[in-house]
């Protein structure tokens, strides 16, 4: 293997604000690993709204101390091994969400960065027909598709609506829903320019928000998977005894949120979807952002209005 540097390059911020307080600092230390824990050299990595919320201080009373290199998805390859790691080795193409409980001390040194440490548990082989960029987006938002749907007791043979289907986890909520967990029938929302893309993923009732009133919808649903954070939508739109799940609050009863808890095993369960082309990974089409325009990367994720995952790639 190639020799490990003892610097990197990696952005990083060191107090909380806007887009402005990011910078490309090219003599951070390259992290030491732990002994459950591997260095991966990233190839690629991700964006999720988790990023921006973080860095604006939402969660600083659980976060880990500043400077922070952010980033929780990771796609690349393992050049070193703690000593009770028991499954990958060196050479390994790798990806996962980085950090376990993604409120409660998340790493300082994240994935947008040159090399990350990372718990072997947190991590699963690449699917092997998926590139780096591609599966680079797939981590937190596939877990939290996944965590959600289970914790809903969605199952076979019910009937789902995703409130926010062209994002990426809505699009993963999507896919789950259909090909792993056999749902009878799919609705989502999406802008106008989306219920194609939302009825090539599997949907059987796309609805424009900029036209229905989603708070009146005529048809009620099993479940309802709130990826936006509509509040009181998905509890008007739910059957009687039915659940309601969300990632972001405030929700209404019978409503509740979750926080994903990150791990590897549930990507290694979910892998022969991908690898079947099954579920496919959705980036949006303004990516992938090279490592120098992450700045851009953030401030398009900021709009709302990205189609799937913003990606970084390459790592250099």
């Amino acid at each position: 293997m190639t020799e490990i540097p003892t610097k990197m390059k990696a952005w990083i911020y060191d107090e909380y604000g806007d887009v402005n307080v990011l910078r490309l600092d090219e003599g951070v230390s390259v992290p030491e690993i732990n002994e459950d824990q591997v260095l991966v050299k990233v190839v690629a990595a991700a964006l999720n709204p988790v990023d921006f919320k973080r860095r604006l201080g939402w969660f600083k009373a659980t976060d880990s101390p500043l400077p922070t290199v952010p980033g929780y998805d990771v796609a690349g390859i393992v050049v070193k091994v703690g000593s009770q790691v028991k499954n990958l080795k060196e050479g390994d193409e790798v990806y996962g969400d980085i950090n376990e409980k993604g409120l409660d001390k998340p790493k300082q040194f994240g994935s947008l960065a040159e090399y990350t440490a990372v718990e072997e548990k947190l991590l699963a082989i690449k699917p092997n027909n998926l590139d780096f960029q591609l599966a680079a987006g797939i981590p937190l938002a596939i877990e939290t598709a996944n965590e959600g749907l289970e914790r809903a007791q969605f199952s076979a043979g019910k009937s789902i609506l995703v409130l926010g289907g062209a994002g990426g986890v809505g699009s993963l909520v999507i896919q789950l829903a259909k090909h792993v967990y056999g749902a009878s029938r799919i609705a989502a929302t999406s802008s106008t320019g989306k219920l194609e893309l939302l009825k090539s993923l599997g949907v059987d009732l796309a609805i424009d928000y900029t036209k229905e009133n989603l708070n009146e919808l005529p048809e009620k649903f099993d479940v309802v998977y709130d990826a936006i954070g509509l509040g009181e939508t998905g509890p008007n739109a739910v059957k009687e005894g039915g659940a309601v799940v969300g990632i972001s609050g405030p929700i209404s009863p019978p409503g509740f949120i979750f926080i994903l808890t990150s791990d590897g095993a549930v990507l290694t369960k979910l892998n022969p979807y991908l690898e079947s082309g099954k579920i496919k990974p959705l980036n949006d089409p303004k990516g992938p952002f090279p490592f120098s325009k992450v700045i851009d990367a953030f401030s398009y994720l900021e709009t709302g209005r990205a189609t799937g995952k913003v990606v970084i790639y390459p790592i250099s």
